[in-house]
């Protein structure tokens, strides 16, 4: 009883992050992971890396730092690293939030959202997508209120991969009020093959409110160490890195992350053969277009998208369930032919 006294009242009311299921020997499509191993150039930086563990790694990342700036062509002051996109999600609730104000996003989105709003006493805001299951950016522009501090638009959306376009986010900025920050979560920026959406790169330049997000879990294959960016303006940035973790990127990680940036050659063939089987998925299940390493297939009800779900865990492939529909991640060919082969069967 007295332990529930020293822990915050409203922690009970945080729903806890459920991340995907694993099966001893099915093949897991349920976390968006890809199927390749990062690239050797980063496996053996990290592994030199990690015989100098007995070090701290460089709190601010320098070398990282420098290079994702010269990735992105921009300057060092603008970028900040952390512990995956996610915990820099959770530093942008925590520098612009206090209790009382709001976060906005769109739902169904990255379900890490209101769990960040809530973790910083800040009240979550959803804004449903749209019929074809896209963000609803005159939507998310309406819910904003004097009280909002910071609105996340997922692009590609997570789950549905869906994508906003470059006229649709102007005129959303056009609304947006300068003290309201925007964050552009990119995390699924390396799959993407339409020329109309907006750039993080371009739009943190043209607005100052703005803050892109990315990730080397997804398309680098560095999941297991957690290592992603932030970018936009230097003040945004600066408050960030004040609320950061100390040493909150491991030395391996940083190692990894500065390799990977250098294979980009390597990195377009992978992703290529993720969007092609991705296409070939979709198109095979009747699945929503996607921008992302995943498709959304929509169901009617929740218990349909569980028991579509438990028949292909049946078969030995685990997807991700949602209240609205299932998400099935898309790697390489191989592993896409197994998916179709499970799905076959069940609906054949």
């Amino acid at each position: 009883m007295m332990c529930c006294m020293i822990v915050r009242a409203d922690i009970s009311e945080i729903p806890s992050y459920v991340p995907g299921k694993r099966l001893a020997d099915a093949l897991k499509l349920s976390s968006n992971e890809v199927a390749h191993p990062p690239l050797p150039a980063a496996v053996a930086a990290m592994a030199e890396a990690a015989a100098a563990a007995n070090r701290y790694p460089d709190m601010g990342a320098t070398d990282l730092v420098h290079a994702i700036a010269k990735h992105l062509k921009l300057r060092p002051e603008q970028v900040a690293v952390g512990c995956g996109s996610s915990a820099l999600c959770q530093q942008l609730v925590q520098i612009t939030c206090k209790t009382g104000d709001e976060v906005v996003f769109p739902w169904r989105s990255f379900e890490a959202y209101p769990i960040f709003a809530r973790v910083a006493g800040a009240t979550p805001r959803p804004v449903p997508l749209t019929a074809d299951h896209r963000v609803d950016l005159p939507a998310l522009a309406a819910a904003i209120t004097p009280a909002t501090r910071l609105v996340f638009v997922c692009n590609p959306n997570n789950p549905t991969g869906t994508t906003i376009t470059k006229q649709g986010f102007e005129e959303f900025m056009a609304v947006v009020p300068p003290t309201t920050l925007v964050a552009l979560d990119e995390a699924y920026f390396e799959f993407v093959r339409t020329q109309d959406t907006p750039m993080g790169t371009e739009v943190v330049v043209k607005h100052e409110n703005v803050v892109a997000l990315r990730t080397f879990s997804k398309a680098y294959g560095l999941a297991g160490v957690r290592v992603g960016y932030a970018f936009g303006n230097p003040a945004i940035i600066a408050a960030l890195n004040k609320v950061a973790i100390p040493f909150g990127v491991s030395a391996v990680a940083q190692a990894g992350a500065i390799a990977s940036l250098a294979g980009a050659a390597q990195l377009l063939e992978r992703t290529n053969e993720t969007v092609s089987e991705r296409d070939r998925v979709a198109r095979a299940i009747g699945a929503i277009p996607s921008e992302a390493n995943f498709v959304w297939l929509p169901t009617k009800t929740t218990e349909t998208a569980a028991t579509l779900a438990q028949q292909l865990a049946d078969q030995g492939v685990i997807v991700r369930a949602f209240p609205e529909g299932v998400r099935i991640t898309v790697t390489d060919h191989a592993e896409a032919d197994r998916f179709l082969a499970a799905w076959n069967s069940i609906t054949q």
